[in-house]
């Protein structure tokens, strides 16, 4: 290596470094020994406790090389560059050119700024700049944050550093890998500039491609569709903000909250996840997606949220509340109602608010609708009040059964039974095996459990019923639709992206809520 100015030091920095020269002096203030060497005539050789100035920086050695004349030495041994009362470069060797204020520092080159420590084989510093620049591996230690590379360079004035290639931040709390980083030493920001990895101690993973991460707080602020991974659970959006310290992370644009254990999912265009409770909510075109083995179940609502027990257990399970607006859609189940909600722990889902859900060809409604399922499968039905059953025969006939309550039993996500209690009315069409249509039939009854077969009427049991059978020419306009009667297939989410497509009952179909009667308090003084 060429240690003499033969070698032009400009050409060890970055072509855009290059600035207008110095006229000030290097001053020599002290050396043991002075002397010329004849091999070297241009120079002045120094030896023992040299010290040299130049422009506000002082520069003290084992010895050194002065060239005057071109204002510019070199440095060997114990070398230790100071500028001002915060900023110092220790090496082996220096080679320092004046007129353009550059030095280059070589063997256990050290770049010290306050708390901030750079180390590295070969240091090139503009001190015209302020820009320390390191083009081999490097490592520079910021009190708990250490940063390798293999490439950098540290601006000490902006506390700002640039590191590129193989680059690593490693902290007790966490560790980071990428290809390139910018670190600023007074807010412990890392900017992301390209595609990184945080591994954090609590098993938390973060990929970015662009934004920052405080590597004090925790507080991190991602853009272009980056993930925040932890216990199952992925957070994706085009720009996410997480605190490590609350536990809270909340996703903006395209949001997919993704729940692999549970086999579920949020999306929608805002998200907020807390850890500590385990509460996941979801906003603006929300959707809550269950996958299960034969089909998906797609729940929209104004507001979604999630809530996860148990997480860290055997017996986690979650809660669903869908509030405003809800429409789902599975291809055996489709459902609208104002308000849902579902424990897993029992798993029943709940629906309030003008409920209404179809199964193939039936459609049931009342005031409260409890859906219980077994595996993602609906399994039975609960109707509390103004029940009813429709289910369409063609496109004038309706099979209707409505009462106080009602129980619905499905087999493989058929419906199978039938079970109607209190005030239960019925009107039912007959037809022959050959498709003939024998008559109407309209009854009244306190009980009723109707039999399903291959989708259709296979038996009917009722307790004391009363009732005619109207022949098909003879049907009373009044008698064949029941008091309460509404097709709502103009209701009816068609698919997946009908889910977003809101639309209420007409105001006349409407059920009133029951009122429920109170029994008065009665005083014995009054018996």
């Amino acid at each position: 290596m060429c240690l003499s100015l033969s070698c032009p030091l400009f050409a060890l920095f970055p072509a855009d470094s290059l600035h207008a020269k110095s006229t000030e002096e290097v001053k020599l203030i002290h050396s043991d020994v002075l002397y010329k060497n004849r091999m070297d005539v241009r120079a002045d050789v120094l030896v023992g406790h040299v010290r040299l100035y130049h422009d506000g920086m002082y520069l003290d050695c084992d010895s050194a090389r002065f060239y005057k004349d071109e204002n510019t030495f070199n440095a060997y041994g114990n070398v230790k560059m100071m500028q001002g009362d915060t900023l110092t470069l220790t090496s082996d060797t220096l080679l320092y050119d004046g007129p353009m204020m550059q030095a280059h520092a070589l063997g256990n080159a050290v770049l010290t700024h306050r708390n901030t420590q750079l180390t590295t084989a070969v240091i090139d510093y503009d001190r015209w700049e302020g820009v320390g620049f390191y083009p081999k591996h490097g490592v520079l230690v910021d009190g708990e944050n250490v940063l390798n590379s293999d490439y950098g360079q540290y601006t000490p004035a902006l506390n700002e550093a640039v590191f590129k290639d193989n680059v690593v931040l490693d902290n007790p709390k966490f560790n980071l890998k990428t290809n390139e980083l910018q670190y600023y030493s007074d807010t412990k920001v890392a900017k992301i500039v390209s595609e990184t990895n945080i591994v954090s101690s609590d098993s938390t993973f973060v990929y970015a491609l662009r934004g920052e991460y405080n590597t004090q707080t925790g507080q991190a602020s991602l853009m272009d569709r980056s993930h925040i991974y932890k216990e199952m659970r992925d957070i994706v959006g085009d720009s996410l903000f997480c605190d490590e310290e609350s536990g809270v992370s909340e996703a903006f644009g395209n949001v997919i909250l993704l729940d692999v254990e549970n086999r579920c999912m949020l999306t929608g265009d805002y998200c907020r996840y807390e850890n500590e409770s385990g509460v996941a909510i979801a906003t603006d075109n929300a959707v809550f997606h269950e996958f299960s083995e034969s089909d998906t179940l797609y729940v929209h609502a104004d507001t979604l949220k999630m809530v996860t027990h148990n997480a860290q257990t055997d017996s986690v399970y979650r809660d669903l509340f869908a509030y405003h607006k809800v429409r789902m859609f599975r291809t055996d189940i489709q459902g609208v109602c104002d308000s849902l909600v579902t424990h897993e722990l029992d798993s029943c889902t709940y629906m309030y608010g003008q409920p209404i859900l179809w199964n193939d060809v039936q459609q049931i409604f009342g005031e409260e609708i409890r859906v219980y399922n077994n595996d993602s499968t609906v399994d039975w039905i609960h109707i509390v009040n103004q029940a009813m059953t429709v289910e369409q025969v063609d496109s004038v006939s309706y099979n209707q059964v409505s009462s106080r309550e009602m129980l619905c039993y499905f087999k493989n996500g058929i419906l199978e039974k039938n079970e109607a209690k209190g005030n239960v009315y019925v009107c039912y069409f007959m037809d022959e095996s050959d498709g003939t249509r024998i008559g109407m039939n309209y009854t009244e009854t306190p009980e009723l459990h109707l039999y399903m077969k291959d989708k259709k009427v296979h038996k009917i049991w009722m307790q004391t019923s009363s009732g005619v059978m109207y022949p098909p020419i003879a049907i009373p306009p009044e008698k064949r639709y029941l008091s309460g009667f509404a097709w709502f297939d103009y209701i009816r989410p068609k698919n997946k992206g009908d889910i977003f497509d809101w639309r209420a009952k007409k105001k006349e179909q409407e059920l009133k809520k029951t009122e429920r009667r109170v029994v008065p308090i009665q005083s014995l003084e009054k018996l």
